[in-house]
């Protein structure tokens, strides 16, 4: 894990002037706006190394950053000259939290001004920089609302959790099993020198952390679709459900004797592609496609409908299933043959999607406020607001309601979220069980995190995770 001097060598000798932190300041006045997300600010321009590690670095401390330079203004900039406040946050977390040397810092900042067409503010920028206060101690950086809320849920151990959010996420990826073998793989990244950490631990052979940031083309194989990117714990979220998909698979295949019985006891293997039952499985929050490809890349006899109501964001689930090799049928009459998967654009609020067949299974992956996912997202700090949390659970609530009229009795959902926060977790599930008497929770156990009263909480404080929540709720039959 990176301490506090964050900028790698290779990173400091790429993309280093004032124009890499002009496009910072850019990146960083768009973003402190609020209208969009750092994703999307960060791929309308061309960006360098240092540009990318200055925006995400000033976001991830933006709260220290900013006590220290606010102070030393007269007065708050105006809105047309908030990349100048970028700039400042740029040049300080420059000054207090890299390698880079202080003069460098320091004159490329200054000189970053006239590059924004801005050379009035050349002595600003000079001057503050030069009476910023010592590098304070390690910050929460966390809004004061979801400080407020994590202290009520997490309690002393709140601290811990909000340094850990503060840390750089590190790169998590999924082998396709269906195109190499874990282990062929990891001799090509041997062959490549490129280092890796194995999950054996999670029980996950096909996934894999690189401790060390990669361009992702780059890597061995990804043209190729032998692998995806995925966090860890995105992957260790649906374990419950293949456990449960491959159970369910084996009690319809085989005879329901008694003897029978005692056989299934215990086996958690999946049926592999022979299965003589192809369970109906319903991703309903489906792109850009993770657990869905991961849950293919499984062999468990699956027939999954991807459902999203965005076109745009199915259309990157279709080019990643391409990549990765994975079939889709579009055309009606073809759900008789074996199949993978197929899209429909739809509202998972609504059913005119639907064709009126129930599924064995649903996955609801909601949309959440991602708390769970800071280390990657710094962003959400300065996006998020209190009320986004009740509007969310709203959307939640109202999720859960209509896909489970798609699932057929003795079917199973899984529901998760990347949220720390009970608010959007197991008091949503809470109200959605309390309100009928066909759904309870079903007991799960992962290798990492924790077990919460309806479901499982994976958190940050494990390096190799991000922040998620998950809940198997089974129908009655």
């Amino acid at each position: 894990m990176p301490g506090t001097l964050e900028t790698p060598r290779r990173q400091r000798q790429q993309g280093t002037g004032a124009g890499a932190r002009a496009i910072a300041a850019q990146n960083l006045k768009e973003i402190l706006a609020g209208r969009r997300t750092a994703e999307a600010v960060l791929a309308r321009r061309e960006q360098t190394s240092l540009s990318l590690e200055l925006a995400y670095g000033c976001l991830r401390h933006y709260f220290s950053l900013a006590a220290q330079i606010d102070p030393l203004l007269k007065r708050p900039l105006r809105a047309k000259n908030r990349d100048i406040y970028g700039l400042l946050l740029a040049g300080a977390y420059q000054l207090q939290r890299t390698r880079i040397p202080a003069h460098a810092a320091l004159f490329e900042t200054v000189a970053a001004a006239e590059q924004l067409g801005k050379p009035w503010a050349k002595r600003l920028v000079n001057a503050v920089l030069r009476k910023l206060p010592p590098a304070p101690p390690p910050h929460c950086e966390h809004p004061a609302w979801l400080q407020d809320l994590l202290k009520r849920q997490y309690g002393a151990e709140a601290s811990a959790l909000m340094l850990a959010n503060n840390a750089r996420a590190l790169l998590g990826l999924r082998i396709n099993r269906k195109k190499i073998r874990p282990d062929d793989y990891c001799r090509r990244l041997d062959a490549a020198q490129i280092s890796y950490i194995p999950c054996a631990k999670f029980g996950l052979p096909e996934a894999l952390i690189l401790p060390t940031p990669q361009a992702a083309a780059k890597l061995p194989g990804f043209a190729e679709g032998q692998l995806a990117l995925q966090d860890v714990g995105a992957q260790l979220a649906t374990v419950p459900l293949r456990r449960w998909l491959a159970a369910k698979q084996r009690t319809l295949a085989e005879p329901r004797t008694a003897a029978g019985q005692e056989r299934l006891a215990g086996r958690e293997a999946p049926i592999g592609k022979e299965a003589a039952v192809r369970l109906r499985l319903l991703d309903a929050c489906a792109a850009p496609g993770g657990k869905l490809f991961g849950l293919l890349e499984a062999d468990l006899g699956l027939a999954i409908t991807a459902l999203d109501k965005s076109a745009k964001r199915l259309a990157v689930l279709r080019a990643m299933a391409a990549r990765l090799g994975h079939r889709q049928f579009e055309r009606r009459g073809e759900d008789a043959r074996p199949w993978a998967f197929k899209c429909r654009e739809g509202d998972a609020t609504a059913l005119d999607w639907w064709d009126g067949t129930p599924f064995h299974a649903v996955l609801l992956d909601a949309p959440c406020s991602g708390t769970g996912t800071l280390r990657r997202h710094p962003d959400i700090k300065l996006t998020r607001r209190l009320p986004d949390i009740a509007r969310h659970a709203r959307l939640q609530g109202a999720l859960l309601e209509n896909l489970w009229r798609v699932l057929m009795p003795g079917g199973a959902l899984l529901y998760c979220t990347c949220s720390l926060l009970a608010e959007e977790n197991d008091q949503v599930l809470d109200a959605f069980i309390g309100a009928r008497d066909d759904a309870r929770p079903a007991p799960m156990s992962l290798p990492t995190g924790r077990a919460t009263r309806l479901g499982w909480q994976l958190l940050p404080l494990e390096p190799a995770t991000d922040g998620f929540y998950l809940a198997l709720i089974e129908k009655r039959q």
